[in-house]
């Protein structure tokens, strides 16, 4: 059951990575502007805001990446507080998203739903 879950945090760690990618790296593309559903206007005036933003999925992602390692090593104590906190801190994000934009639930559940299973697994399987 724990490397389930590890491979869901793991999934979970590249679609963050992914998100990082679009919003600090490409976020006034077509490609990107689409994807959010913003303007080419609203991309340019937002960059800053998306920078920053997408760096926190960059570094969630790490924390859980580290997280994996950590338990593949032999160290499940710390491996599960580092997994737990990246993932947890993704499906957290997603629910916020979600309380607050209704209208983005594709996002937030597609934002969650790794997470969600990650801390499930994880936490059925430490117990």
């Amino acid at each position: 059951m724990v490397i389930v879950a590890l491979v869901f945090a793991g999934l979970a760690a590249l679609l963050h990575v992914y998100i990082f990618t679009m919003e600090s790296l490409t976020w006034t593309s077509s490609r990107t502007r689409k994807a959010f559903g913003t303007t080419a206007e609203e991309a340019e005036t937002t960059k800053l805001m998306a920078l920053n933003q997408g760096f926190y999925n960059l570094f969630l992602a790490i924390v859980g990446i580290v997280g994996i390692v950590a338990i593949a090593l032999g160290h499940t104590g710390i491996g599960a507080a580092l997994v737990l906190a990246g993932v947890g801190s993704m499906l957290a994000a997603a629910a916020v998203l979600l309380a607050s934009a209704p209208d983005k639930a594709r996002a937030a559940v597609t934002q969650g739903a790794f997470p969600l299973v990650a801390v499930v697994l994880l936490v059925i399987a430490l117990v």
